[in-house]
């Protein structure tokens, strides 16, 4: 990338620049790493306009113009002009959309994993990521069906029944800054249902998701004839005070952890807001006596992605005690093998952890209450050199021993937002039976809800699994445990993960709502 991208802010369908013309820079995250208070010290210079973006270097990749409160309320009320219109056009059309966003993110794929490398996302994962969600959430497969969802009619010879879905109207997307862009990606299927979208990017990493969206979505939406201000994109500070307040929004999608997600979820009811909330994860991994060994490792090591700072990835395990120790000798061995790196190293899954004092002091309780530290445990720097000050922390593998010692043990009851892995070994006995049940029933009591994967042969354990768990949003049974797969929800889940309200996430779904229509006569 050889030249400064600079994007103002989108509203009704125009460039809107803020009134002091302020802008956020992007400075790459190898040079943060290279050379941090150096990095953020031209950074700052560059945001209050002390330094020329033009002569900072290659550092620098791009800038997405600052929004202020008066570009905030211009957003949501380009979008409440915009929705009425929008929702006429057939749903046939708006899924087509769907479709066509779909295959531009393909199309434009190497560009969008250059800026997501650039603000710190691993090579490695930010190409399959981007095709997770075409491959998901803008798959004709996906999007067909939630469309089949969307209305069915019943006629008799004088009655037209229809219980259709309608759109809510103006939907504003609040996605986190650790996976902006493939959440604000998510928030843009809210459009394919006929709601007007208002985006805003975190000031933190905001220049991949602004591009991803001007560069794929916008241009989509322009050649269906989408009127202006059905997509609008934003980068500035949090704004769910300002959308609570606006007589013009409808629903706000919250991604972020549970204590504020559930604060903001009575705010927004409180002042008739639909919440639709992506929280928390705390997901279970548990490995039969007779499962794919090979499999389950690659699946649980998925928890090292992105240092674990992510949420649909596996952060406590239960192994059969009959395989706990071949599983824990694997685990192990692929901890001790994972190593930080910049971003753009092509074997590089770690980055580095905001709160590697909550992740140390999670293994401090784990090993006070009995359990056994088998890796990890240190700092370390880039190079992968042990550090009291490094910004990565060493992949962590604990053992657990005994279920009831587990439901005691933070690592396992709560999150952990760190590359942690906390395998529990139920008490050994006779029978298999009642130790599933033991452990279904354990699975059962996580207060989180998003995903919860097993690997099993047994066709009778499988069927068991199937049919008893039930509360996550996603069950995967002998396949990746963050898998994006088309058809299934990508997102969603029960208790401290989505809410009261919690379940599948489909957006085009939960940011409609059902309405019956009655028509007697005026047919033949």
């Amino acid at each position: 990338m050889s030249e400064i991208l600079r994007y103002p802010a989108y509203i009704g369908g125009e460039d809107v620049e803020h009134p002091e013309g302020r802008y956020v820079h992007t400075v790459t995250a190898r040079a943060v790493l290279e050379d941090t208070f150096g990095a953020l010290a031209l950074k700052r210079d560059l945001d209050t306009g002390r330094a020329d973006p033009r002569s900072a270097g290659p550092s620098v990749v791009g800038a997405c113009a600052l929004a202020d409160d008066a570009m905030a309320h211009r957003a949501v009320e380009a979008a409440a002009r915009a929705a009425p219109d929008w929702a006429r056009v057939p749903l046939r059309d708006r899924v087509a959309v769907g479709v066509r966003i779909g295959e531009r993110l393909r199309e434009k794929r190497d560009d969008l994993v250059d800026l997501l490398v650039a603000e710190g996302q691993p090579r490695a994962l930010a190409g399959p990521t981007l095709d997770e969600y075409w491959y998901a959430d803008f798959s004709a497969e996906t999007l067909n069906w939630c469309a089949g969802q969307m209305e069915s009619s019943r006629h008799t010879d004088n009655r037209h029944a229809t219980v259709r879905r309608v759109p809510d109207g103006v939907v504003c997307v609040n996605p986190p800054q650790n996976a902006s862009t493939p959440n604000a990606l998510f928030g843009v299927t809210a459009l394919i249902a006929g709601n007007a979208v208002v985006v805003r990017a975190p000031r933190g990493v905001p220049l991949a998701t602004t591009h991803t969206l001007r560069e794929v979505v916008v241009p989509v939406l322009e050649e269906a004839g989408a009127p202006p201000g059905v997509l609008n994109i934003l980068c500035g500070p949090p704004m769910t005070g300002l959308w609570l307040d606006s007589p013009h929004v409808d629903d706000i999608v919250y991604v972020g952890g549970s204590a504020k997600g559930f604060d903001f979820e009575r705010a927004a009811v409180t002042a008739g807001k639909k919440p639709i909330l992506e929280l928390a994860g705390n997901d279970c991994c548990v490995v039969w006596r007779d499962a794919d060994l090979d499999s389950a490792v690659a699946s649980i090591t998925e928890n090292f992605r992105q240092s674990g700072q992510i949420c649909n990835i596996p952060n406590q395990v239960v192994a059969h005690p009959a395989i706990a120790d071949e599983l824990l000798d694997r685990l192990t061995d692929v901890a001790a093998r994972t190593k930080p790196g910049y971003p753009d190293d092509p074997d590089t899954v770690l980055t580095p952890v905001l709160m590697a004092e909550a992740h140390f002091a999670d293994i401090a309780d784990a090993v006070g209450k009995g359990a056994r530290l088998l890796h990890g445990g240190r700092r370390l720097e880039v190079d992968g050199k042990p550090s009291d000050t490094g910004l990565f922390v060493e992949p962590a593998v604990l053992r657990v021993d005994g279920l009831r010692t587990a439901r005691e043990t933070r690592a396992v009851r709560e999150e952990t937002f760190s590359p942690l892995v906390p395998v529990v070994v139920p008490e050994p006995g006779d029978n298999d039976d009642a130790m599933l049940d033991d452990v279904l029933r354990f699975v059962g009591e996580n207060a989180y809800g998003l995903r919860n994967s097993f690997w099993a042969r047994d066709e009778r354990v499988v069927r068991k699994i199937a049919a008893e768990v039930t509360n996550c949003g996603v069950v995967n049974i002998n396949d990746s445990h963050s898998a994006f797969r088309p058809f299934l929800p990508t997102h969603g889940g029960t208790g401290l993960t989505g809410g009261t309200f919690g379940e599948a996430n489909y957006l085009m779904l939960r940011t409609t709502r059902l309405q019956g229509v009655n028509i007697v006569g005026g047919r033949k």
